[in-house]
């Protein structure tokens, strides 16, 4: 089995003493560390500590050596793509997306041209209950697009743009379009990642 917490961690832009101070309960950058390179035994507790930490299914954390994977071979920034030293496994988008909560991952798939969706897109979206939820994910909510239920099986999509009491306002993706109030729904669904066929 390969150990893959390295390449995750490094995905999600943490340090080893971010991952270490995000666990529950804390640990140590150097512990961290020794779990990544196999000098300690990752067991399944530690595996779900460090799952949640890093926002993944805990089986994500290894993987079967015979498993063939996508690599990594450059970065793109601000000029040429720039080759790696060492390819990385790539980091399935199932995979960077699961929360380790109860909710399962949503997918808005697009079928039409709407605002800066286009058609094939793929739009993930992370849930939260609407009104368990702390400020702060409210906060992570406002000004980005989200998926939120309406009455009769129908949904509204857009951006998150106010909260007053239980009513949410969505502007809609399509220019254009006035703001939309939903009154008391169940759950928001927060759109975290988009998956893009070129």
């Amino acid at each position: 089995m390969i150990n893959r917490i390295r390449e995750i961690r490094k995905a999600r832009a943490m340090t080893l003493a971010d991952l270490g101070a995000a666990c529950d309960p804390p640990t140590t950058a150097q512990t961290i560390g020794r779990l990544e390179t196999g000098m300690r035994n990752l067991s399944t507790k530690w595996m779900e500590r460090i799952g949640a930490a890093l926002d993944v299914d805990p089986e994500v954390l290894v993987r079967s050596e015979n498993t063939p994977r996508a690599k990594v071979i450059a970065e793109l920034g601000a000029s040429d793509p720039e080759a790696l030293k060492q390819h990385r496994d790539a980091i399935l988008p199932s995979e960077m997306a699961a929360q380790g909560g109860d909710e399962p991952m949503l997918v808005l798939e697009v079928t039409a041209p709407v605002g800066e969706y286009r058609p094939g897109d793929s739009v993930w979206l992370r849930q939260i209950d609407a009104w368990a939820a702390k400020d702060k994910d409210f906060l992570a909510a406002m000004n980005r697009d989200c998926l939120v239920p309406r009455p009769g099986g129908r949904f509204a999509f857009g951006r998150l743009i106010d909260r007053r009491g239980y009513k949410l306002a969505i502007l809609p993706a399509q220019a254009g379009q006035k703001q939309q109030v939903i009154d008391n729904p169940d759950w928001i669904a927060i759109a975290c990642m988009l998956v893009r066929p070129l």
